[in-house]
């Protein structure tokens, strides 16, 4: 029996379609308030859900009995500063009970983590699993709540734990719809006026899944891998998702002080609406960075073969325009 945790997200619900689709029967865990995703209603016969909060030990328990490997997809994703304390105990939390379970049962774990966690390379450098997090400052609060929570990880896999943890790039497809990556999709569409000089990486929801199947099935453990399609300017990404929706491409830049004055502006009017920002610090600064990453060693340790980013925005601008 294989678990997977968080597979009513976007990652997760696609990992337990493919799964499914290979014949496997699996166990999935879900919160209470969590809504079975669309994407899996065909497959209901194959898929056994339990409602298990991560920071519930003994709903995880009863989870846990009877699998033999573990994807945990499960994170609480947010970057206000409000969520900051919450947000990092329910992932650190959540994870280590994970790997506390996977010790005790001697299960295989896929760890999901996120190149949140991945440090900077020096420029005109690929950055690599070997960038760490602490060569560069950070002040993102998810970035740290992943970092932390895959320190879980390789605490666990010093005390005997067999796991890989996978840290993807920005994941896109259609079945995100309006949220997460969705969001920038949907923002050019409406039409976005400003583009900036950073850089990103990109990878399609159906590869990062296969991806996490493959290592799964593997023998490697006590490794990290970054999964990554294509590195792209935001620029060029923006202006590819206009030509998609036949809109208008930003076509004025962004300067780094225009970004302060915007995400500076956007938190005093969250402070008097209450509401999350629509830009913060952290985006703002983000948005101005190279950031470009190798997926090298993936490749060679999987034969992975990635769907072209290009196809993949495709498929998610037929689907917003339904």
């Amino acid at each position: 029996m294989i678990l997977v945790t968080g597979a009513t997200g976007f990652l997760g619900a696609e990992l337990a379609r493919q799964l499914t689709r290979s014949g496997e029967h699996i166990r999935c865990t879900k919160r209470s308030s969590s809504v079975i995703p669309d994407l899996l209603k065909p497959y209901a016969s194959l898929i056994e859900w339990v409602e298990a909060d991560m920071l519930d030990i003994f709903a995880l328990e009863d989870a846990f009995a009877g699998v033999t490997q573990v994807y945990h997809c499960a994170a609480w994703v947010s970057f206000r500063q409000a969520d900051k304390e919450p947000m990092i105990t329910t992932n650190v939390q959540g994870t280590a009970n994970v790997v506390n379970l996977c010790l005790q049962y001697n299960y295989r774990l896929v760890h999901v983590s996120s190149i949140a966690a991945v440090g900077q390379a020096k420029p005109g450098e690929l950055i690599t699993e070997n960038n760490h997090i602490e060569d560069t400052p950070v002040h993102n609060v998810y970035a740290i709540s992943k970092l932390e929570s895959e320190m879980e990880v390789w605490r666990g896999i010093a005390e005997g734990l067999d796991a890989v943890i996978v840290n993807p790039s920005v994941i896109i497809g259609a079945n995100a719809g309006t949220d997460g990556s969705g969001q920038i999709f949907e923002t050019v569409r409406k039409g976005l006026k400003f583009y900036t000089r950073g850089s990103c990486g990109l990878v399609d929801v159906e590869d990062v899944a296969q991806s996490m199947i493959l290592l799964m099935q593997g023998d490697i453990t006590a490794e990290r891998f970054i999964v990554n399609a294509e590195n792209w300017p935001f620029r060029q990404f923006t202006a590819t998702i206009a030509e998609c929706f036949g809109v208008k491409p930003p076509a004025t830049e962004a300067k780094p002080w225009m970004l302060e004055l915007a995400w500076r502006g956007a938190s005093f009017v969250s402070t008097l609406t209450g509401k999350s920002p629509a830009l913060d610090k952290i985006a703002a600064q983000a948005a101005t960075i190279t950031q470009n990453y190798s997926n090298a060693k993936l490749v060679q340790a999987t034969g992975m073969k990635f769907k072209p980013v290009m196809k993949t925005i495709g498929e998610v601008c037929e689907r917003l325009k339904k």
